[in-house]
């Protein structure tokens, strides 16, 4: 924006990189901790303190006059979304059942004749943060946080408000799994010890890979440089950029509405692999046309860009932008899920920081080499995740661990898969993950028999749950 330009002067591709990465950059490092601290002290409460801190840095980049204040700012606003994001990602996991698991701003301010023009949009994120933290006062807290801090009379009455199915309830929350993980608690140190251990260590990895890989493909260099983007594309002025950005980022909205009501109606596979195809498909071919000269302010080359650009962004924001926190998050048990999913996010945050910050350098030297890179990266994540990704659709989280200590490992490993390739298992076995089964053979096994439970009220016809905690006969 030129009020921009004019307030902090015109910055080189590698400074430019730099202010817009730091955000992700100073993520990291929280990310990496607040799993734990959710742990211990709820996952409301660390999103309260992640988005204060985001509030007050976007305080300060829309307050300040001098660069070092706006990369202060910016670096608050790193702290406290690698704080809270975390976190967010946990709790949604967590509170929901196994059945259902900006840039517009800028195009409305670049018009007012003083630095307001860019001030406005930290104005309005700020904004939007505050309500985020307000919210949190109202919203219920995790069941199964306040189960394994041993509060089961406050975990009841919030799978009331949440709507669990009784069944699952009583099934996945309140059985002896819930016991088991109560008794399983572990301090902060050993919270990250155990992810690799090897009965975890597969779905650490996993997790790792699927939080690192899906920022690699290049997501975030089309969302932060997306104006720079379509003027490189040929669109004249730099309004006209900036309506394309809004343009693009009101319809990934839109998009993400149906996407997250089908979320649970399609296997993440499928999501997974599909998504990461097109993907792929969208960056090598926007490199090839920069790379056969056939992009100019001219012509059909500048659509095709600009709608690859847009199809890129709408395919990520349904595929791998729904499956992948989400994944990363339920294949983790409940005693390493926090730990896990921080140190997967602050490695997604560095990721992160990686594509903002080599973007613009990579755009200033060549005008098809980033879109090379990023492809290629994405169809390598593809052949990696069709090699070793479970499906998780339709288990409840605890039915996932089951699975993972089963077949699903040996189906889906590397070693597995070789095993296979060369006929040494006597042919493919079948992938036995029905949470029903699994709960049953450990009820057989170990003598439990379940009495009490949960009653539906036949006032209301919405699951109930009721004072009396149901008691477990051990035969």
């Amino acid at each position: 924006m030129p009020y921009f330009i004019e307030t902090f002067g015109e910055l080189t591709p590698t400074m430019r990189g730099f202010t817009v990465s730091l955000l992700m950059l100073m993520g990291t490092f929280p990310a990496l901790a607040s799993g734990q601290l959710a742990d211990k002290h709820g996952r409301l409460r660390i999103t309260m303190v992640g988005v204060t801190l985001f509030v007050i840095g976007a305080i300060l980049q829309g307050a300040a006059h001098h660069m070092p204040v706006f990369l202060i700012g910016r670096a608050l606003c790193g702290l406290g979304e690698g704080t809270w994001l975390s976190c967010v990602s946990v709790y949604i996991t967590e509170i929901a059942p196994s059945s259902r698991r900006g840039y517009f701003t800028c195009y409305g301010s670049i018009k007012i004749n003083s630095s307001m023009s860019w001030r406005m949009p930290f104005v309005v994120e700020g904004v939007i943060a505050l309500f985020l933290a307000i919210s949190c006062f109202f919203l219920p807290e995790s069941p199964r946080w306040l189960l394994l801090n041993g509060k089961r009379d406050a975990a009841i009455r919030e799978l009331n408000r949440l709507d669990f199915s009784r069944v699952e309830a009583e099934k996945d929350l309140l059985g002896p799994a819930a016991e088991q993980a109560i008794a399983a608690r572990l301090s902060t140190m050993e919270g990250f010890l155990i992810m690799f251990r090897r009965q975890y260590r597969s779905r650490t990895i996993l997790a790792l890979f699927v939080l690192g890989m899906v920022q690699l493909c290049g997501i975030d260099g089309v969302l932060y440089y997306a104006p720079t983007l379509f003027a490189q594309a040929g669109l004249p002025p730099q309004s006209a950029s900036f309506l394309a950005s809004g343009l693009s980022a009101i319809l990934m909205l839109a998009i993400s509405i149906p996407a997250t009501l089908f979320s649970d109606r399609v296997p993440r596979r499928t999501v997974a692999l599909v998504g990461g195809t097109l993907l792929a498909g969208c960056m090598l071919t926007i490199g090839s046309l920069y790379a056969a000269d056939s992009v100019h302010t001219y012509g059909a080359g500048r659509w095709a860009v600009i709608v690859l650009i847009f199809a890129f962004a709408l395919t990520y924001v349904s595929t791998w932008g729904m499956v992948g926190k989400i994944y990363a998050s339920e294949i983790q048990p409940s005693v390493t899920r926090s730990s896990a999913s921080a140190l997967a996010q602050g490695l997604g945050f560095f990721t992160n920081f990686l594509v903002a910050v080599t973007t613009p350098i990579f755009l200033a030297k060549s005008s098809f080499g980033a879109y090379f890179l990023f492809g290629g990266l994405t169809l390598g994540t593809v052949v990696v995740l069709g090699a070793c990704m479970p499906e998780t659709r339709g288990l409840s989280l605890e039915a996932i661990q089951d699975a993972f200590r089963g077949s699903i490992v040996k189906k889906f490993s590397l070693v597995g898969l070789a095993r296979r390739w060369l006929g040494l298992n006597g042919g493919a076995a079948g992938m036995r993950s029905s949470s029903s089964s699994s709960h049953g053979q450990i009820a057989e096994s170990e003598g439990i028999e379940m009495s009490g439970g949960l009653r539906d009220s036949e006032a209301t016809g919405v699951s109930a749950f009721p004072a009396v905690v149901p008691t477990i006969v051990v035969n």
